[in-house]
């Protein structure tokens, strides 16, 4: 990770108190005197507020419990991706709605990084892309929140500073705390039951980290967009039945539809219903990328570990 000068100057106090004074006249009526810095996700979003602490303001697009293949910019959202000082993207496709928004801001000169730019990346099955997901692995995650830090440090000279780099240097010490209580979590999962089918591919990455294998996808794409043929359900189907599959994992942000009809055909298959791509609400357990990842480890442990 890069030093900080010993002689950077640190951000005026009053800007901590200025984020949510202003008009809405661009970053400095967004943000105050402070850097204005906006995330596409929530999930991301929960990270590089981590990050920068008091020393930016991050304005997240995506609400908690969005779909985030599937979400559309209002106009006011797309005027904020555009007045930002640096944008923060997933990148890879996921934010499929998004995409001319981003460009647009890319356009008007907005520095904008992709957190996926930064970690190594796997391909879906389904189509030979890059799988978006790599925020299901918190190793990974910690190699993005390096990555949106060295970025923040190049493209705005107000966050070369000790502060925010003490504080950037915590965040990566949480995620790899997480990452082991994750792991431990896991530990009750015996090999012979490591075996997930998921609504559609999103735990390649957690997979490849942990030690499963992803045997199947309801929607067998990186999309929730993307829609099964007849033949593959019931290809599925038989997977499920053949392996011994317990549970289908599902996402709270998508329609379970299919998924339950799948398991209410092979039958004794649970439908367990997992924070995969969006932060969940106040009270989830999941408000927070750590709180997600805990949560999700905890079910997936829970349904495949016994008997």
């Amino acid at each position: 990770m890069r030093r900080p000068p010993a002689a950077a100057v640190s951000l005026p106090l009053l800007a901590l108190t200025l984020a949510a004074c202003g008009d809405d006249d661009g970053a400095a009526g967004a943000s105050g005197d402070r850097p204005h810095v906006v995330v596409t996700t929530n999930v991301l979003g929960d990270v590089v507020t981590d990050l920068v602490g008091d020393e930016a303001a991050v304005e997240v697009i995506m609400p908690p419990g969005t779909a985030p293949h599937e979400f559309q910019a209002s106009a006011q959202q797309v005027a904020t991706l555009r007045d930002a000082d640096v944008l923060i993207t997933n990148g890879a496709g996921f934010e499929e709605g998004l995409t001319e928004s981003i460009e647009a801001a890319e356009q008007d000169g907005v520095p904008t990084f992709s957190a996926i730019d930064a970690v190594d990346t796997l391909h879906l099955d389904g189509d030979g892309g890059t799988d978006p997901h790599f925020f299901t692995d918190p190793a990974r995650m910690a190699a993005a929140a390096q990555g949106i830090t060295d970025f923040l440090v190049d493209e705005v000279p107000a966050l070369d500073t000790p502060a925010f780099a003490d504080q950037a240097r915590a965040t990566f010490d949480e995620l790899r705390t997480l990452d082991g209580e994750v792991e431990q979590t896991l530990s009750a999962v015996p090999p012979d039951r490591r075996t997930l089918v998921t609504n559609h591919e999103v735990f390649g990455y957690f997979a490849d980290r942990y030690g499963f294998e992803v045997v199947g996808a309801v929607i067998p794409a990186g999309t929730t967009q993307a829609e099964p043929s007849a033949g593959q359900l019931t290809e599925l189907a038989r997977t499920i039945e053949e392996q011994h599959v317990p549970a289908i994992f599902v996402e709270t942000s998508s329609p379970t539809g299919l998924a339950d009809a799948l398991a209410d055909e092979v039958g004794d298959v649970d439908v367990v219903e997992l924070f995969s791509e969006s932060l969940g609400d106040e009270g989830s357990g999941a408000e927070t990328y750590a709180g997600m990842m805990r949560t999700n480890a905890g079910r997936i442990a829970a349904a495949l570990a016994g008997g």
